[in-house]
């Protein structure tokens, strides 16, 4: 598959893992006094740089007056019709149609009929691409999302899709909204001078062998316990 080689070939990172590092939340003081939400030209670009480039970013949610959310410390790529993993790859549905939308739109779906799963769209309207955000590291109204998740491990409350949108009251409400205002934003890294770590790129989860399981388009931080898996191959490159 042509696909997996190119990515291959573009998303490689040298920086080794360290498991000394990753003992405990380490990113859980990043905050911002006044978070505001990214520009649209931020999203305007290629899914698997805006999937790389959101990590070490703040995912928030105004819940009652309060922001709640984290950082974002797990993502995936999908790409467009060539892509046999992405939603696009059979062409807009009723369900797919937010990924033709402008970069900056949410696209929320349901899996299981259970779950929800928060997705970016990324580049030119009327190019199907998405991101989406697998996992957060809570920094910002903890109590709140222990009290949506019933959990009271940091590491448990938003380690998936599913799991981070119960904690952040996301629902098909939110499909189609503008992240770049509103209740429901993503934010610039707190310290963006300061390295945020190693970043591993693998496998995406979930997806039938033979569709799009072997391209590397998901990327994580490795020095964070918040991630939903772990692939240790990877972090020993």
């Amino acid at each position: 598959m042509q696909l997996a080689g190119t990515a291959a070939a573009l998303y490689k990172f040298g920086e080794p893992w360290n498991p000394q590092l990753a003992r405990g939340t380490v990113y859980s003081r990043m905050r911002q006094d006044s978070p505001q939400p990214l520009p649209r030209s931020f999203y305007i670009r290629e899914a698997p740089l805006v999937a790389q480039e959101l990590l070490g970013c703040l995912l928030l949610r105004r819940l009652d007056g309060e922001l709640v959310g984290g950082v974002i410390v797990e993502t995936e790529a999908y790409l467009g019709e060539g892509d046999p993993g992405s939603h696009a790859s059979r062409g807009p549905t009723q369900r797919t149609a937010p990924m033709w939308e402008i970069g900056g739109t949410a696209y929320v779906y349901r899996i299981y009929g259970i779950h929800y799963c928060l997705n970016f769209v990324t580049g030119l309207a009327g190019i199907a691409q998405a991101v989406l955000v697998r996992a957060l590291e809570p920094t910002y109204g903890v109590d709140v999302l222990r009290a949506r998740r019933g959990r009271a491990d940091l590491r448990d409350l938003t380690s998936g899709p599913g799991k981070l949108c119960q904690a952040l009251a996301v629902d098909l409400s939110l499909n189609r909204a503008d992240l770049t205002h509103g209740d429901l934003f993503v934010a610039a890294r707190p310290e963006p001078s300061l390295p945020i770590g190693p970043i591993i790129a693998t496998t995406r989860i979930g997806l039938p062998q033979g569709q799009g399981d072997d391209v590397p388009l998901r990327f994580y931080l490795a020095n964070s316990t918040c991630v939903s898996r772990r692939d240790r191959a990877a972090e020993q490159r």
